[in-house]
């Protein structure tokens, strides 16, 4: 009788290895990506989808408005300065208007920003950046019950 003698295969054992590290690279990316950014605009984000014809019949009014908001940004005195115009370029009088600052790819609280009516529609704030880099600016100006909403994409120092 022929005795079998039994080597030791490491194929399966590579096989098994070679699962085991996919298997732990993709629960890492997936820790990562759950602890991450949610990629949520904001925290209602379900009321606003099921409200979303009212808020474009709402955005299409503040549209035929025709307001326009020029931004500028002044470094070297930490400056926000936005003029807004009417339909026909005059400027906005006797408005009053609201500014924040968000970072379109970080989670962190908005940043109010303080804004001075100047007269002939020119507005200024002081404002004190965490970091340079792209902004989300959501400016709202109100005028004699009429709002106008207008979100513009900065790139602030």
């Amino acid at each position: 009788m022929i005795a079998l003698v039994r080597r030791f295969h490491p194929i399966p054992l590579l096989f098994v290895a070679g699962f085991a590290i996919v298997i732990a690279v993709n629960g890492i990316l997936v820790w990562f990506a759950v602890s991450s950014f949610s990629g949520l605009y904001s925290d209602h984000a379900r009321e606003h989808g099921l409200r979303y014809n009212d808020i474009v019949a709402e955005q299409q009014a503040r549209d035929r408005l025709g307001w326009k908001a020029s931004v500028a940004w002044r470094p070297e005195a930490h400056r926000l300065e936005i003029a807004m115009t009417q339909a026909d370029g005059r400027p906005l009088q006797d408005a009053a208007m609201t500014v924040e600052l968000i970072r379109p790819a970080e989670k962190r609280t908005p940043l109010g920003v303080d804004m001075h009516d100047l007269g002939d529609g020119h507005f200024a704030g002081h404002v004190d950046l965490p970091e340079r880099g792209n902004w989300d600016l959501d400016i709202v100006v109100e005028v004699a019950g009429k709002h106008f909403a207008v979100t513009r994409r900065e790139f602030l120092r």
